[in-house]
């Protein structure tokens, strides 16, 4: 992901932590752990007010190219000009899959820990590919436009010449409405996202990508109308472009970390259970993965787009794995600070100082909870007496200490715990209420393609929802089962004291 700043970019436009090929390509300087923020102020206002805007139409228009999402037409040309630019020859093949509509199938016995692909530098897409309009290149190069809107404005300007650009058959191949929460409306994401926290991730990465498009316009297309006509350089253009980007974009660590767009590798599909990802390969010169086990002739090659929760692949993607069979899985838990607690404001100061604030998520999983949340926990339940303790509960939970303290309040444990069950049993009923169709749905036009498309958001929001549902029922119980084990101890203990106080009067 790009990470360098600029002056004219979208201050909140945040790339996520492993685009498609970082496929478990190491987190970036940015990630879902950090993002790369663009320094610029100007367009913050008019991406909030306009975000819901054009998200409010029901019907989404399509770009002028790229293809339907399983054409396997477009993909054979793609493949026959890769080979006649320099792809050697593969032990994969394009077809139609179960998994992805698309993907990559073995033509032969693939071993584990093998190398494959190969792809050559000379067709990958950086920053640094030459434009096929020179004139726009040097204008976006003159601004510094970071990585990330460069190349969704490159990828726009190239598809925009058709067969005079050098990509053009790459962009046919592109599916010309990516599977991308970009694309849902706002009507859809309040309706079928309600439950889940990725329901606010989705509306600020709209906001975010507006926002940037806004700058890119004001700063730069609408000084140069000649090269950048609204015709082609519009919103609906770049809301593909990034789509694209966010579901295709890899990161090369031994390319210098550089970021790319890699044709052909981008047809393969993820798979929770494999341990594969991109990288440039020094002795071959290409762009390789290695298997980390075996494929039988026909059968479908995976990699994995990074270890991300099934609302990361949602988001970024547009597909939420089989319930169950996602390791990394994780649901964003909110917890907040109790505004009638009588040390409110020295909380809340004790977290400000540390970059939190009265309401945080952290990440649940069906293994556990971090520490973070519950040093968290403890600030929000601690008493007036424990004031001194407040700032080293706060760093606790910012994670920012240069060691991990020993979270050690015996004295608040249950209160703690029990902070974290009500917060928990409380986001399972607003799941549980999605679930029985409480809420309703979003209306939609009466056709075959919008009925469609309705079901398959709908079966996508309930898939994560109940998936995100069986993290937090896992807590539940853990935290049910840790609850009661205490309070039965202190019984015992209780009954134990009071039995020796009997036997100390006979």
């Amino acid at each position: 992901m790009a990470t360098t700043t600029t002056t004219a970019l979208h201050p909140q436009f945040r790339p996520p932590s492993h685009p498609r090929a970082t496929r478990r390509l190491r987190p970036c300087p940015s990630s879902s752990s950090v993002r790369p923020r663009f320094s610029v102020r100007a367009a913050a206002a008019s991406a909030s007010a306009s975000a819901s805007a054009p998200a409010q139409r029901e019907v989404v228009a399509g770009v002028p190219w790229g293809c339907e999402i399983e054409s396997l037409e477009s993909a054979a040309s793609l493949e026959r000009w890769l080979t006649a630019s320099g792809l050697p020859e593969q032990r994969l093949a394009l077809e139609k899959v179960d998994i992805g509509e698309r993907g990559l199938v073995a033509l032969k016995n693939v071993r584990n820990g093998e190398k494959l692909l190969f792809v050559p530098p000379t067709l990958v897409i950086t920053a640094d590919s030459e434009w096929s309009n020179r004139e726009v290149g040097d204008v976006m190069k003159r601004y510094s436009v970071p990585d990330w809107p460069l190349l969704a404005t490159y990828l726009i300007s190239e598809a925009s010449l058709e067969g005079s650009s050098k990509w053009s058959s790459y962009i046919d191949a592109l599916p010309r409405q990516p599977y991308s929460l970009l694309y849902w409306t706002r009507t859809e994401i309040d309706a079928y996202l309600v439950a889940s926290p990725i329901r606010e991730r989705a509306i600020s990465r709209i906001g975010d990508v507006i926002g940037t498009y806004n700058d890119l316009r004001d700063r730069i297309f609408s000084k140069y109308p000649d090269l950048f006509p609204e015709k082609v350089y519009n919103m609906e253009n770049f809301r593909w472009s990034f789509g694209i980007l966010f579901s295709r974009l890899v990161r090369l660590e031994s390319m210098d970390g550089k970021v790319a767009l890699v044709p052909w590798a981008d047809m393969l599909n993820h798979s929770p259970e494999v341990d594969a990802f991109l990288d440039y390969d020094k002795s071959s010169q290409g762009i390789v993965f290695t298997t980390d086990r075996s494929y039988q002739p026909g059968e479908q090659v995976f990699i994995s787009y990074g270890k991300k929760s099934s609302g990361e692949l949602l988001l970024s993607y547009g597909f939420v794995p089989k319930e169950g069979t996602n390791p990394n899985d994780s649901v964003e838990f909110l917890v907040s600070l109790n505004k009638s607690d009588e040390c409110y404001k020295e909380k809340l100061q004790a977290l400000k100082k540390h970059g939190l604030s009265e309401s945080e998520s952290f990440p649940l999983r069906v293994t556990g909870w971090p520490v973070e949340l519950m040093a968290y926990a403890f600030l929000v339940v601690s008493p007036p007496e424990m004031i001194q303790r407040f700032e080293e509960m706060a760093v606790a939970a910012s994670n920012k200490g240069s060691s991990k303290p020993a979270l050690n309040y015996p004295e608040l444990d249950e209160q703690a715990l029990q902070f974290i069950l009500d917060c928990c049993e409380s986001s399972i009923k607003k799941y549980t209420k999605y679930l029985e169709g409480a809420k309703g749905s979003a209306e939609v036009s009466i056709n075959t393609k919008q009925a469609n498309r309705t079901l398959l958001l709908k079966q996508l929001a309930r898939d994560l929802c109940i998936s995100e549902r069986r993290i937090l029922y896992r807590s539940q119980y853990i935290l049910r089962r840790r609850l009661r084990d205490m309070r039965a101890g202190g019984e015992l203990k209780a009954l134990s004291l009071f039995n020796g106080l009997r036997k100390l009067f006979k």
